[in-house]
């Protein structure tokens, strides 16, 4: 006899509500992957649409690298299918430095690298191990994912509001006010969502300001502030912009530094799994040992792979080279179009693509009264349109934290091809010279 377990556990909200934790229950789901799903299903239907979403790679436009791909294959035939350590292997740690040294002049101490399943685990490890409920952090807007983890440990956040002409990046002047309150202060660059990068000279600003405070705690007694800095497409940077690191411009901050790295995006290699964080020595076990209870290391395979693939400088290059021309193809793309469409009188503005898989791009059409849609009143009618009229999905900033309807919109590159981005940007533009003046 077989018994239905489904008739005995129906979906019901009501007894969700009185299982899950109040933070479990009020958790929401990411807005961007909710957005995919619709466009997932869009395309089963057959419609044609253009999927400038999800930050993942498409590998028929962006492959892993075939040589990682083999060494992953070859690890598993090898037999290396148990756990890891904790903190991960000690030759992929020991590649992390050398690769570090390498690439951006700074030697880290292998005891201060863990290992970690992406970039994600040493996030969230971040919040976990330095803030208390109740403790302040201190991020701007747009960006990706600060507002969940703040959720997940009851945090305070001082979200700093941020301007296009900066490059959605936030500056010194925003942070000050809220210094000496700040237990962690969170920077990316290059930018999810916006495809920029912070300056040299913002970041000395920012990396001063840390260790200044930090002299100040250190006479008080009072817990230390740490600089959280995010730095998971750092290779990729495009044109003049160079990819600064803190420590390279303030070597004073590096006691209260953490750096998250991974090859998800660098090498197309979103669903490998390695990721690190960097972080000072005497917080290293901390870390390791939170990973570790939540089970979040590397596969194994995975780190023996990339322990190889950071020492083949000359295989790398090539890959990298390669690579970001492919992303810079597709950014320069929308935004030589939406210049285009600009200077043509329609109303759009993009900010030059700087770093990442990523384009901001406004479409200012609050107001205006869209075919299908209505008056448009928020970014969500303005996504509907776009998606319906022109079969072009976007993820508006709401989803990377920004509460206020301003037309801005993130363009991700990394599932489309050429051709099809062409095409949508004909579709786009149609779109928006059929909209009522």
């Amino acid at each position: 006899m077989v018994i239905d377990v489904s008739a005995l556990t129906p979906n019901d909200p009501t007894f969700a509500a009185r299982a899950l934790t109040v933070n479990a229950h009020t958790l929401q789901g990411s807005q961007i992957l909710g957005i995919a799903a619709q466009v997932r299903a869009l395309k089963a239907q057959g419609l044609l649409v253009c999927d400038l979403t999800v930050g993942d790679f498409a590998p028929a436009h962006f492959p892993t690298p075939e040589a990682l791909r083999q060494k992953v294959t070859d690890a598993l035939n090898a037999g290396h299918t148990n756990y890891p350590p904790s903190d991960g292997l000690p030759e992929l740690r020991q590649a992390i430095v050398r690769f570090y040294e390498e690439r951006l002049g700074l030697r880290f101490p292998v005891e201060a690298i863990y290992i970690a399943s992406g970039a994600r685990p040493p996030l969230y490890a971040t919040y976990r191990c330095l803030l208390e409920e109740g403790d302040t952090l201190v991020y701007a807007v747009p960006s990706w994912n600060n507002d969940y983890y703040v959720h997940l440990n009851k945090a305070r956040e001082v979200v700093l509001p941020t301007r296009a002409e900066d490059g959605f990046m936030p500056t010194l002047a925003l942070i000050a006010p809220h210094i000496q309150e700040a237990r962690v202060i969170h920077l990316n660059s290059p930018l999810n969502p916006c495809g920029t990068a912070i300056s040299a000279p913002v970041l000395k600003e920012i990396s001063e300001a840390i260790v200044a405070e930090n002299r100040r705690r250190d006479a008080t007694g009072e817990r230390p502030l740490f600089l959280l800095y995010d730095m998971v497409y750092w290779p990729l940077t495009f044109g003049d912009v160079e990819h600064v690191n803190p420590i390279s411009l303030v070597p004073e901050v590096a006691p209260y530094t953490i750096i998250v790295d991974a090859i998800s995006k660098w090498c197309s290699a979103t669903g490998l799994r390695v990721g690190w964080g960097v972080v000072p020595v005497s917080l290293q076990g901390a870390f390791k040992n939170l990973i570790g209870h939540i089970g979040a290391w590397a596969p194994r395979a995975e780190q023996v792979a990339t322990t190889w693939y950071l020492g083949q400088t000359e295989l790398m290059n090539t890959f990298t080279v390669e690579f970001k021309a492919k992303i810079q193809a597709r950014l320069d793309l929308i935004h030589r179009r939406l210049t285009e469409m600009a200077a043509a009188g329609l109303p759009v503005r993009s900010i030059e693509p700087q770093g990442a898989i990523y384009l901001s791009g406004q479409l200012s059409l609050l107001g205006r009264d869209l075919p299908g849609v209505g008056v448009a009143k928020t970014n969500e009618d303005i996504r509907r349109f776009l998606l319906q009229s022109a079969g072009v999905a976007l993820v508006p900033f709401q989803a990377f934290g920004l509460k206020e309807d301003t037309g801005w919109f993130r363009f991700s590159v990394g599932a489309v091809g050429v051709e099809e981005l062409a095409a949508a940007m004909d579709r786009l533009e149609a779109a928006l010279r059929a909209v009522p003046t």
